[in-house]
């Protein structure tokens, strides 16, 4: 079974969407890049991340049996912001290929690349990255791949986990639409997950660091107390909740409060909504 590794958060300006984010309370990494023209600056937790990015140079074109990172979120941004890919763990890119082709899912090939990054006590490392990418044609705008490591020691530094907030996990991630409970078994081939909770108006599938849930809008709406943001996308990333050790931080932010969580609206957190819930309240 796979866990979350991160989830990606696209905007057109970086530096706007990191200074929000230090606004919430998140201690935000320096900004950084990748080799294929995007930008990025991560937020991390316990067992997971948030990556911020933006678009900021030329990205390869898709090909054929070739997936773009890029490309994708370049054209995710032409649409609007908001939380543009889910991307899971996994210590073998190419043995996640071979299953999800095996189990009759549109797989690409793996796309491989490395980077130069600064550890906390200023040692230079060289991380690489190999990326098993998979798709459902009932979801062109929600994309979700499997990234293995090489150096994952750079993203566990626990030096950035001292949040003002107090956040600590990324506790659900929230794939909503009128269909997006029908991606279920999908899903389920794609994590592995053992737990697969089913309802009228959502799935809940619990991983190894955090629970993906597919919601009907309507049920999404009661977990946060707002619309979904994108329904013209489909089945898409829509939303997803922190965990943190108390809440005295967000409680000061005068945000609303809707099913045991402080909300951040999508109108507010670019389009995206982001949720603070107490782990002790928290099931």
């Amino acid at each position: 079974m796979k866990g979350i590794n991160h989830l990606v958060v696209a905007s057109h300006d970086l530096e706007a969407l990191r200074s929000a984010y230090q606004a919430l309370g998140f201690a935000v990494k320096k900004r950084g890049g990748l080799p294929f023209g995007i930008s990025n600056s991560i937020v991390q937790l316990q067992g997971s991340y948030l990556e911020l990015l933006s678009v900021t140079g030329d990205v390869p074109e898709h090909s054929p049996g070739h997936f773009s990172f890029g490309a994708f979120n370049r054209d995710y941004l032409a649409r609007h912001e908001g939380s543009s890919m889910l991307v899971l763990d996994t210590p073998d890119a190419r043995a996640d290929i071979a299953s999800w082709r095996e189990a009759g899912l549109q797989a690409y090939e793996p796309f491989d690349f490395s980077k130069m990054a600064t550890m906390h006590d200023g040692e230079k490392v060289n991380l690489s990255f190999s990326l098993a990418f998979v798709s459902h044609p009932a979801a062109p705008w929600f994309r979700l791949f499997a990234c293995q490591y090489g150096q994952p020691e750079f993203y566990t530094q626990p030096q950035y986990l001292n949040h003002s907030n107090a956040a600590s996990t990324l506790q659900d991630v929230w794939i909503t639409g009128e269909t997006a409970p029908d991606l279920a078994d999908f899903m389920s081939k794609v994590t592995g997950a053992s737990s697969v909770r089913k309802g009228a108006d959502l799935t809940v599938l619990q991983t190894l660091t955090g629970a993906i849930i597919l919601a009907r809008p309507n049920a999404f709406e009661a977990a946060f107390g707002v619309p979904a943001p994108h329904p013209e996308d489909g089945p898409h990333l829509a939303g997803f909740t922190i965990g943190c050790h108390g809440l005295s931080h967000l409680a000061s932010l005068g945000l609303a409060k809707a099913g045991g969580r402080y909300v951040v609206p999508p109108s507010k957190g670019f389009g995206t909504a982001i949720g603070f819930a107490d782990l002790k309240r928290s099931s």
